[in-house]
């Protein structure tokens, strides 16, 4: 394994959950981005491995779901909701293509919900020393 490589993996393994996450929800709408650049250049190859990725990754994120958290059923309707659309805009291709833009907007939309989510909670929990009088 090359020094990239190893560096990257490591990396990876260092990352929060949270990071985690994020860099999943990046790599989706990367993906997302790669698709609509694909089919403007009629590359319908990278276009359907574009939106294969992002279908694997969105079945991922619904996998790793916490059901016995009440929000976890919302996130897997509108993951499941993402697939289904996912897979009218690669059966319909340029037909479809103004539904590209609307999934990355609500795979970016949820990234940023759980970024801002996790900044709540750290700003809330900061430990304070107490003060000592007397």
């Amino acid at each position: 394994m090359d020094g990239y490589k190893q560096y990257k993996e490591k990396s990876i393994y260092s990352m929060s959950p949270l990071e985690l996450l994020l860099m999943v929800y990046d790599e989706a709408v990367k993906n997302l981005m790669k698709a609509e650049y694909a089919l403007n250049e009629t590359d319908y190859e990278k276009f359907d491995d574009s939106l294969e990725r992002t279908t694997r990754i969105v079945r991922y994120l619904t996998d790793i779901l916490d059901m016995r958290q009440p929000i976890s059923r919302d996130l897997k309707r509108i993951y499941h909701y993402l697939i289904y659309d996912i897979s009218r805009v690669k059966a319909g291709r340029a037909r479809q293509k103004d539904e590209l833009g609307r999934i990355r907007h609500i795979l970016s939309e949820l990234r940023d919900g759980f970024d801002q989510a996790s900044r709540k909670v750290h700003d809330t929990h900061i430990a304070v020393r107490p003060e000592v009088r007397g």
